[in-house]
């Protein structure tokens, strides 16, 4: 479904933006409409089938009663993950206006890289959201070492796999630019970028994987207070640099170290946090005290 509806938000999206055949076209609107159709396809597609009973887990809407309990228990996580993808998009938007000193050529540039980031950060994505139920259901079964190797084993895969493509950009980072550019100060800019901060793309995989993980463990406090060190690192780290009249390519090493600091806090905080069912039943709670783990 998730597949079907990217390929049908391509395609609208596309028809609607550059007015292909008899379709007009909006512009950017278009774009925009594109995807919400999609969306809104995908939606109802799949929420005809929960509520068809072809699912495993039914949907009944009647007698449903919202409890407070339950309410605050998704919030105790929810609400507080919220705050990682806004200071993530906060650290994007205070590192692109200090890069607009340096002009188009270079903010461009910057904007080609970080494209590719957003687009490798979907791998990561995909790998720690599969984590979450695995880790989620070993944590309830007390069975805490398993869901530790899961969080591990996933960060590994995120890892190696978004390093691995961005090293490949790194050395030949034309295969990435000449997809959106052939302008030559906006090239080499570009070039500068992913040779400096490619490569550490991987801890934002590693760091992704570690976030989705302690989700599962409804333990995010620590991935997001990392996230936090990373807003203020660049903050106080860009201040620093443009009081000192640093290049471009300063703030792209800036930018690279950035990352791996929020890598290494996410993982640590997983270390460092103690994982276990909040609301074990009696069952369990005898498997706890008697297991090794």
């Amino acid at each position: 479904m998730i597949l079907t509806s990217a390929v049908c938000q391509v395609a609208l999206g596309g028809t609607l933006g550059l007015g292909l055949g008899p379709v007009p076209q909006f512009g950017m609107r278009g774009v925009a409409a594109g995807s919400l159709t999609a969306y809104f396809i995908s939606i109802s597609v799949m929420g005809w089938y929960l509520f068809s009973g072809r699912a495993r887990v039914v949907p009944k809407v009647r007698g449903l009663r919202i409890q407070a309990a339950m309410f605050l228990d998704i919030l105790k996580v929810g609400a507080v993950a919220c705050f990682s993808p806004l200071q993530s998009v906060l650290t994007i938007s205070i590192f692109t206006h200090m890069l607009a000193g340096f002009g188009t050529a270079i903010l461009a540039g910057y904007g080609v890289g970080a494209r590719l980031e957003f687009m490798l950060t979907s791998v990561a994505f995909s790998v720690g959201i599969a984590s979450v139920p695995m880790i989620g259901m070993s944590i309830g079964a007390g069975r805490i070492a398993r869901a530790r190797r899961t969080a591990w084993i996933a960060g590994l895969i995120s890892f190696a796999s978004v390093g691995a493509i961005a090293s490949i950009i790194a050395v030949v980072p034309d295969l990435w630019v000449n997809i959106f550019t052939r302008d030559p100060g906006v090239r080499e800019a570009s070039r500068l970028y992913l040779s400096t901060a490619a490569p550490c793309y991987a801890f934002i995989g590693l760091a992704m994987s570690m976030y989705f993980s302690s989700q599962a463990a409804a333990k995010v406090i620590g991935p997001v207070l990392a996230q936090s060190a990373r807003l203020g690192f660049i903050a106080l780290g860009g201040w620093w640099l443009s009081s000192h009249g640093a290049s471009a390519g300063n703030f792209f090493v800036l930018a690279a170290c950035s990352m791996v600091l929020l890598g290494v806090l996410s993982s640590a905080s997983v270390v460092l946090t103690r994982w276990g069912p909040r609301h074990a039943t009696p069952a369990v709670r005898a498997v706890l005290s008697g297991a090794t783990d």
